[in-house]
């Protein structure tokens, strides 16, 4: 598995202190408001889990399932909603999160439903990585954990075909490894 590593971008050492500091932002941000943190599966589950341990405030997790890249290594322009109840936010504060943004279209899709059939009081959203690339839809993140250049990274969520998701840091994949 960490033969197919072409490069290491970010370490778990150096992840974790990003995730300490977006946690410190969300905390001033959200004091005294009713948050709840929709995570998007199964990339967000390890940014989730370790980003979440981190912010010491009252809030309720829930969790979407959608797919859009559907195994290939770039976004199919189609998402797809993999659940029929949708999270009880009325009200709330939302933070949507997630592993990548890339195009755009998965979270853009995801807020446009949440916003239209939830009616949450905002909706922000926290990516670990945000691609430095034009977006197919205008969506940007509000808290971001690394910029990244327009390659296919895998690991600490991150997979390519359901593999290298429990990678401990966030590597470039080589380009033998990609099936096509």
């Amino acid at each position: 598995m960490h033969n197919d590593i072409a490069s290491v971008l970010h370490h778990e050492t150096t992840i974790l202190s990003r995730l300490d500091a977006i946690a410190r932002d969300i905390m001033r941000d959200y004091d005294g408001k009713p948050l709840t943190v929709v995570a998007i599966l199964q990339g967000g589950l390890i940014l989730m889990a370790d980003l979440l341990r981190r912010v010491q405030l009252p809030l309720l997790i829930e969790t979407i399932t959608v797919s859009s890249y559907h195994g290939g290594t770039e976004s199919s322009g189609t998402v797809t909603f993999l659940q029929t109840r949708l999270p009880d936010i009325n009200g709330r504060h939302v933070i949507l999160l997630d592993d990548i943004l890339d195009s755009g279209r998965t979270l853009h899709a995801i807020r446009e439903k949440l916003t239209t059939e939830c009616r949450p009081a905002s909706i922000r959203i926290c990516v670990l990585l945000r691609k430095r690339k034009q977006r197919a839809c205008a969506v940007e993140a509000d808290y971001t954990g690394f910029d990244i250049d327009d390659e296919f990274v895998v690991g600490y969520g991150l997979d390519y075909q359901g593999r290298y998701r429990n990678l401990p840091y966030i590597g470039v994949l080589k380009p033998e490894a990609i099936h096509s």
